[in-house]
């Protein structure tokens, strides 16, 4: 098992929700969080003074799929977010050892 992290965009999660539900993925958490990458952000200008505004509004998804099926999941994201411009996000990969289904205790595959 793998867990797939994208930092994306906000204008960007209805559309991923989407391609998601067309594609049976399901069990995915969002959340809302702030950085900054290469983006870098942008200088504000308030009352005479500068300000670097640099932590940027994105959101962060996390699911969590069987390792066959990392590469389909990694390119329907991709294929959904980008924009070519810079700021489109990252996606992070990393295994998972163990999934517990608190409900029934089943265990690995079967509880994702």
């Amino acid at each position: 098992m793998k867990q797939i992290e994208a930092i994306i965009r906000p204008e960007k999660l209805e559309p991923l929700k989407d391609a998601f539900l067309a594609a049976k993925v399901n069990g995915m958490n969002i959340r809302q969080v702030l950085g900054c990458g290469n983006q870098y952000g942008w200088i504000a200008h308030n009352r005479g003074t500068s300000v670097m505004m640099n932590m940027i509004p994105k959101i962060e998804i996390k699911i969590v799929v069987t390792d066959d099926k990392v590469e389909e999941i990694v390119q329907l994201i991709m294929s959904v977010v980008r924009t070519g411009e810079i700021g489109d996000g990252k996606i992070f990969v990393k295994p998972v050892e163990e999934c517990i289904r608190i409900r029934t205790g089943e265990r690995g595959d079967i509880a994702l």
